[in-house]
């Protein structure tokens, strides 16, 4: 049994101050009332983040096996994450199939120290060769014989596809059945393909705006289906990938957007050239993670950082919380986690006033602080 620090907790039901108690990994208790926390200058509690787009950390990338994927969920929780999608990038088939069989251990026994891998987010291989944006060139038509294969290895929560590459219709039809979130991305489909896959039951967008059709007035593309029609998004927010002022477009458009990180190998690391994945070389520079040809390659991005650049474009913290935690978890299907009342899982972080981590519990395991 272990008790938060006196704090003001962002509840499902809103903001109380007070103390949360948990037993058996669970929330057993909450003793706050309500409160406005301008009021006072208590730090603050909040659900654990909920990352649903991570490759990497510290050098270690999903796709090598299950002690760099234990490695990368330690990092992340650092900085707050809590639970999070083990996310792959384009490969031959053989070698994606053996990637998504060592991630089978880890997402099953959390490991100490570390966020919660909630399975994996299938990012390509079945995208637009011609949009791979940081994605390695080993894109192709998705057949659903293949993609059994890798629904038996792991399970795969999310998958990013090209909707107008021929047959996907059917794919995103037979996907959504099994409660796979497919999701459009490294597309250059057009508006009408994007309304398409929507009525067959594609659900999001992946990191919106990044390595899609863009908009145009006269020509929407997908950046224009998703602002026009989608429900839920994520959006990348390291002030690099989107401006501010397209964040705040989007946050305005569609209803539940929530935030990821597009973490790479690079997250955690100094300014330097790191290895990527298949064999290619990587620079962070100033914040950045890009190709040798200036494509961004992913982020350097925690979910820290991304709740303090949320308020820094002027969200309240409340709206900024829910982005990076109460939504993805909405979006899966996860109803305790992401959230803070009794019975969910005692994940959450705690934060100063200016919004450091000073401390992250997963499962009512202290993991910081």
């Amino acid at each position: 049994m272990s008790t938060s620090p006196y704090a003001n907790i962002l509840t499902a039901d809103g903001w109380r101050l007070g103390t949360l108690t948990s037993d058996a990994g669970r929330i057993s208790a909450l003793h706050a009332a309500p409160v406005n926390p301008a009021n006072n200058t208590y730090g603050y509690v909040l659900p654990g983040f909920v990352d649903l787009h991570v490759h990497g950390a510290d050098g270690h990338n999903v796709m090598d096996g299950a002690d760099a994927a234990v490695a990368i969920a330690r990092r992340h929780a650092q900085h707050g994450t809590t639970a999070m999608l083990a996310t792959t990038v384009n490969a031959p088939h053989s070698r994606l199939l053996a990637s998504l069989q060592a991630l089978a251990e880890p997402i099953e026994h959390r490991a100490a120290g570390a966020a919660r891998y909630l399975g994996v987010h299938l990012e390509g291989p079945y995208v637009n060769g011609e949009r791979l944006g940081g994605l390695p060139a080993h894109a192709r038509t998705a057949v659903m014989d293949e993609v059994e294969q890798y629904l038996a290895a792991v399970p795969v929560r999310v998958l990013t596809l090209a909707p107008e590459l021929a047959g996907h219709a059917e794919i995103i039809q037979q996907l959504t059945a099994r409660g796979v979130r497919v999701q459009i991305g490294h597309s250059l489909g057009s508006y009408e393909d994007g309304v398409a896959a929507l009525q067959h039951g594609v659900a999001g967008f992946t990191h919106l705006y990044n390595a899609m059709s863009v908009l145009n007035h006269r020509a929407p593309g997908m950046v224009g289906a998703a602002l026009a029609h989608a429900h839920y998004s994520e959006l990348i927010p390291d002030l690099i990938h989107v401006h501010p002022g397209a964040m705040r477009t989007a946050f305005r458009a569609i209803p539940k957007l929530y935030c990821v990180t597009d973490a790479s190998v690079a997250t955690g690391l100094p300014d330097g050239e790191y290895r990527k994945d298949e064999g290619r070389t990587i620079t962070k520079c100033m914040g950045g993670v890009r190709l040798p040809d200036g494509t961004l390659a992913g982020s350097a991005l925690t979910m820290d950082v991304a709740l303090r650049n949320l308020v820094g474009i002027g969200l309240t913290l409340e709206d900024a919380s829910n982005r990076v935690s109460r939504y993805p978890a909405e979006y899966l299907g996860v109803a305790d986690r992401g959230r803070l009342g009794i019975g969910a899982w005692a994940d959450y972080v705690v934060l100063d006033r200016a919004l450091m981590v000073q401390r992250v519990v997963v499962e009512g395991d202290v993991v910081v602080g």
